[in-house]
């Protein structure tokens, strides 16, 4: 073999060995096992979620419904109409949205009993994270639509030190 032919062959077969190797690279890629979208012990959300544990208290005549989110059938109601357009989000191509009885569920939930949204997403079957924001986002719309109907007394003010500019431009609420 003369050295022009030995060039060829060595150009042919490194060639042939990186179109190999990205071949191998690419498979290896499309086979890599994918991340999970969610915990598969909340994706039995679909088949008995919390709406559905709301709905069996709320048909329980032993007033399971007013211990557990501490508040009577009606006033649940009552909160559902009024913050309800704010809390409500609309479902998308990838998930169902979270209904606007559960957001006001899991919030009472927390604020009655100060569980973790850890233990709370055991109970719901949601996430921690998205438990945190729903909290929050739901605490909001509660003081945006109910701050005038919060009376607080001016005990209050003394007794924390603070003028009525201070309580209405930070929302404080004392539960």
């Amino acid at each position: 073999m003369d050295p022009e032919q030995k060039k060829i062959v060595a150009v042919a077969s490194y060639i042939a060995l990186s179109c190999a190797y990205s071949l191998k690279k690419k498979a290896k890629r499309e086979t890599r096992k994918r991340r999970w979208w969610m915990v598969s012990i909340l994706q039995s959300r679909e088949r008995y979620s919390a709406t559905n544990m709301l709905s069996d208290l709320n048909k329980e005549p032993s007033g399971k419904f007013e211990n557990f989110c501490r508040m009577s059938a009606s006033d649940f109601e009552y909160l559902i109409n009024k913050i309800g357009p704010l809390i409500t989000k609309k479902d998308t191509n990838m998930r169902k949205a979270i209904p606007a009885q559960e957001r006001l569920a899991i919030t009472l939930r927390f604020l009655a009993s100060g569980d973790s949204f850890v233990s709370l997403s055991y109970l719901f079957k949601v996430s921690n994270q998205i438990i945190s924001s729903i909290v929050h986002e739901v605490c909001s719309a509660l003081v945006q639509i109910l701050k005038d109907e919060i009376k607080v007394s001016w005990t209050f003010f003394f007794k924390y030190k603070l003028s009525y500019l201070q309580i209405y431009k930070n929302i404080y609420i004392i539960i």
